[in-house]
């Protein structure tokens, strides 16, 4: 079982390291050719793979998705493969998981959320789409991976700066639908934090989004989390007139 263990999580490892280098590397409009292909088609297609010097020592390659270019200060090697309509590095890792897991996957899936990884330029989608395929390749059950919260991230807003300053820190933030921010009460309170009314996406209940209520300890906090994408402004009420206002941008 330990053995079995450590192998998938090697794997999983290698594949979150892949995620990263294709998320960041990789100039997506060269790679635009509409929905990923359907794993039948086939195909001769000329691919990388990138090499990895591993934490023993020892050098692997790993495949490239095609079209994507040897990351800067990285070394690949050239090869020429059939293509089965799969992400390279689908089936790289459909010949090397153990049996449970591989009989488990929802290998089309799992090919749709690699190539959008590296496909798409919207942040958002490419971050679900690489926690999907990391809970799969972890083993987590479909159902779960496939649920909006699942992706979802909690984002920190100092109320007052270290320095004891009245402003928000930092003042204009950026989250994905689904997300939430964590206000947590630092300096120079007591603080709240209560959304403009009139500077926030149509059909937000500025009321249930608020905390009128002040937070007086230090550490104390106030999350919230946001499903309507747009721009929100917000202030804190006892200090609005000293310029304590915050902007948050939720993106689809």
């Amino acid at each position: 079982f330990l053995a079995f263990e450590r192998h998938q999580i090697m794997i999983f490892s290698r594949a979150i390291v892949l995620l990263g280098l294709l998320g960041g590397a990789v100039n997506a409009e060269n790679l635009r050719t509409g929905e990923p292909a359907p794993l039948s088609e086939v195909g001769v297609e000329h691919h990388l793979d990138l090499e990895v010097i591993l934490e023993n020592g020892e050098r692997e390659l790993f495949p490239l998705l095609p079209g994507t270019k040897c990351p800067t200060g990285h070394v690949c090697r050239s090869r020429t493969v059939v293509n089965t309509g799969a992400s390279p590095l689908v089936t790289s890792l459909q010949s090397g998981l153990k049996a449970p897991l591989k009989a488990a996957m929802d290998w089309q899936e799992l090919n749709n959320d690699m190539i959008t990884v590296v496909k798409s330029d919207d942040y958002c989608t490419r971050r679900k789409a690489m926690a999907r395929a990391a809970g799969m390749l972890a083993g987590v059950a479909a159902s779960t991976v496939g649920a909006p919260a699942y992706a979802a991230e909690t984002k920190v807003v100092k109320m007052g700066s270290d320095n004891g300053q009245l402003k928000f820190e930092p003042e204009k933030i950026q989250i994905c639908k689904g997300d939430s921010v964590k206000w947590v009460n630092n300096k120079a309170g007591p603080h709240n934090v209560v959304f403009d009314e009139d500077a926030i996406p149509d059909g937000v209940d500025q009321e249930a989004i608020s905390m009128t209520d002040q937070l007086g300890e230090e550490g104390d906090t106030f999350v919230m989390s946001f499903a309507t994408a747009g721009e929100y402004s917000y202030y804190c009420e006892p200090h609005r007139g000293a310029g304590m206002q915050g902007t948050l941008v939720v993106q689809a």
